[in-house]
């Protein structure tokens, strides 16, 4: 490359011409607004794709991602040891300074029209310059959390994070929380990489979900995937079952991070069996419809003698104990006490 040559004078020589230079270059623009000199290098440079086309190859997001207010980059010019390799913040107005080519707006352009206005900024001191800008942290992209976690909003990625990471930035799981995480992403950023990744009906986010219990217990570490910009997370509360009638200990028990519980499971978190219960003629009152159950047989003495096989629950399934004698309570009675909260404590392991 082809130096000009007022990088060879005399340091007192150089000053008085970059002075001269200075006084003669166009103003800078306003806070907020894109500086003018930069308009003809923007329309010459790849413009970002559109929304919705995944990005097949990380290189594009040079020509995708927008730069915004705290994100830190690094810029490096060839024959310019004044600029090169040292991180610079851009401000809250978008823009950045630079040594010699003086404020640059940087906000709401990409890698390459931000390179593209360097070069000509450079122009003036250096022939042909070779610049090159890299992102060093991503500060201005939001990552919404939302759901049972202890300090639910938006919160900024600060560099590389992932899944746990965000999660732990939000202050962590709440008491309710669920077995599972939603993730849903736009697809310019790709598709989320997990088996079970889907595109919505719009075509223009991808969706999965995670298992809190296996990630927060390493057994599939893949799935703490790394988080991206705009993602949404999204904790659901977690299911109940509900146990009454005959039992020490009536109420709704939590999942959490279990999808389901069986009858002697449930069993077991009600206290056990009241002196008065009749464990052969024990109901499962599960969700039929938007307004009936259907009754599901369980013979809890059976079961626990181990001449049964356990029944799973599933959630907002009730069980009902009843009391030993004629039966005076019928299961009716039970889900009409679950349905109005009488008398029903919550619990959680």
């Amino acid at each position: 490359m082809r130096v000009n040559r007022i990088l060879w004078l005399p340091a007192a020589a150089l000053l008085f011409v970059l002075s001269a230079a200075r006084a003669q270059a166009p103003a800078a623009a306003a806070p907020g607004q894109p500086d003018p000199s930069l308009a003809d290098a923007i329309r010459l440079s790849q413009a970002p794709a559109e929304p919705g086309q995944p990005l097949s190859d990380p290189a594009q997001l040079r020509s995708t991602y927008l730069l915004g207010p705290d994100d830190q980059i690094t810029v490096s010019v060839l024959n310019a040891e004044e600029i090169s390799d040292k991180p610079i913040r851009i401000d809250m107005s978008g823009n950045i300074r630079l040594h010699m080519a003086g404020r640059i707006h940087a906000a709401g352009l990409t890698i390459e029209q931000l390179e593209a206005g360097i070069v000509s900024r450079m122009k003036e001191f250096i022939q042909e310059p070779q610049v090159s800008v890299s992102i060093s942290e991503f500060r201005s992209q939001p990552v919404s959390v939302v759901g049972s976690v202890k300090t639910p909003g938006v919160h900024q990625l600060e560099g590389r994070k992932t899944l746990i990471e965000i999660l732990s930035l939000a202050g962590g799981l709440s008491e309710d929380a669920g077995h599972s995480v939603k993730i849903t992403r736009r697809l310019e950023w790709g598709a989320i990489p997990l088996a079970n990744a889907q595109t919505d009906p719009t075509g223009k986010y991808s969706v999965a979900e995670v298992s809190l219990k296996e990630i927060l217990e390493a057994k599939h570490p893949e799935q703490n995937i790394v988080i991206k910009p705009n993602d949404v997370v999204t904790i659901p509360r977690a299911e109940m079952i509900y146990v009454t009638g005959k039992v020490q200990r009536s109420g709704g028990f939590i999942l959490r991070e279990r999808e389901t519980l069986s009858v002697l499971q449930a069993l077991a978190l009600a206290g056990g069996l009241d002196t008065a219960a009749s464990p052969k003629n024990a109901r499962i009152l599960r969700r039929a419809d938007s307004e009936n159950r259907a009754e599901i047989a369980v013979n809890l003495k059976q079961i626990m003698l181990g001449k049964e096989k356990d029944v799973p629950m599933r959630a907002d399934d009730i069980l009902f104990v009843p009391e030993n004698g004629p039966k005076r309570a019928l299961t009716r009675a039970a889900e009409a006490a679950i349905q109005l909260g009488t008398g029903v404590a919550i619990y959680r392991r």
